[in-house]
């Protein structure tokens, strides 16, 4: 039998019967030579049997409990993050078997760990490379193209398609720092610092981000809200975040369009609400918009790449937050940032 393999039960099953095998061989003396109160004598060894089989018993338990303690206390350190931690399992029987696969899963665990981390460490490695090599030629290009518009003013056409090369550059740039971006947050590359920050001066640093482009397109950006609210964040990837959300507003609102950026604070909750008239989201995309590179089929702008949303959502997470969007075709669209307040229990 797979349960005698371990010894403490061995040793108990052995003291069972050994108080058993005693107390029927006094019972059979006392019954053959018709001792006299034989059966207050049985009675008493009864008693006994009892008493001492319990005795047993608690002492195998005892041993037991301390045995899963011991690796109730381990497990615990590994989980804590002592990863070489190991549950001793130097004995025979069912129990231990357990233990050691145990120890074989906390092995096969941090080989899968090491190996992540390996992974990421390459990753964040090749993503650093990567960056270094685009933006120097995307420096050059720029450059160039500075020198041809300078060079091409007598020439309206030329000086026309170096400024749509321009453009494509500087979209290109963008999407270049985006995909960065978001590789850097997947390869775990990049640490959120929190602190206190002033939620209306940062939304002032963000218009200010926008004031050039929004007065030649003749759009206003609008700030309403308290001087005094305080969020724990980390203050320039929110503002990422936050930029991401007001460029995309820019981009489909149309000549006079207005963007308010309005932030609130309730009992637990700190809200930011980024809202514009433009030409709204079709209903069938509202709920892929946060989506790497989705595209919609509704959607007229050829210039977005749909990276924005979706950084600015995985910032958004990665600072507690959450973020919703409403929008009315025609009418134009809200975006509703939510953070708790921490609280002191």
């Amino acid at each position: 039998m797979k349960i005698l393999m371990n010894k403490n039960i061995k040793s108990l099953f052995r003291a069972v019967w050994v108080c058993i095998f005693i107390f029927v061989l006094i019972c059979t003396v006392l019954i053959i030579f018709e001792v006299k109160n034989a059966a207050v004598y049985i009675l008493v060894c009864t008693l006994c049997l009892f008493f001492a089989i319990l005795a047993y018993l608690y002492k195998y338990f005892t041993e037991q409990n301390k045995i899963i303690e011991a690796a109730e206390a381990k497990l615990t350190e590994y989980i804590s993050g002592n990863c070489d931690a190991r549950i001793e399992c130097d004995d025979e029987g069912e129990l231990y078997k357990l233990f050691h696969k145990v120890n074989m899963l906390a092995g096969v665990l941090n080989a899968h760990a090491e190996n992540e981390l390996k992974s990421k460490e390459f990753l964040k490695n090749t993503i650093s490379d990567i960056s270094h090599q685009l933006k120097t030629p995307l420096a050059a290009l720029n450059i160039y193209n500075g020198i041809i518009q300078d060079e091409a003013e007598a020439s309206s056409e030329i000086k026309e398609f170096t400024e749509l090369s321009e453009q494509e550059l500087d979209r290109i740039e963008i999407l270049v720092q985006n995909l960065l971006k978001i590789t850097k947050f997947d390869a775990g590359a990049i640490t959120i610092e929190k602190a206190p920050e002033n939620v209306s001066e940062m939304m002032k640093n963000v218009k200010k981000h926008f004031l050039f482009r929004a007065e030649r397109e003749k759009k206003q950006i609008i700030l309403t809200g308290e001087e005094n609210i305080a969020l724990l964040c980390d203050r320039e990837w929110l503002m990422q975040a936050i930029d991401n959300i007001v460029k995309n507003a820019l981009d489909h609102t149309s000549e006079g369009g207005i963007i308010s950026i309005e932030w609130k604070m309730f009992a637990s909750v700190v809200q930011i609400i980024i809202k514009d008239n433009g030409s709204g989201i079709h209903p069938e995309d509202l709920h892929h918009i946060f989506k790497r590179f989705y595209r919609s089929r509704f959607s007229k702008d050829t210039q977005g790449v749909g990276l924005g949303l979706s950084l600015a959502k995985t910032i958004v997470e990665l600072n507690n937050g959450t973020i919703e969007v409403d929008s009315e075709l025609g009418r134009g669209t809200t975006f509703v940032i939510n953070f708790l307040i921490p609280t002191k229990l």
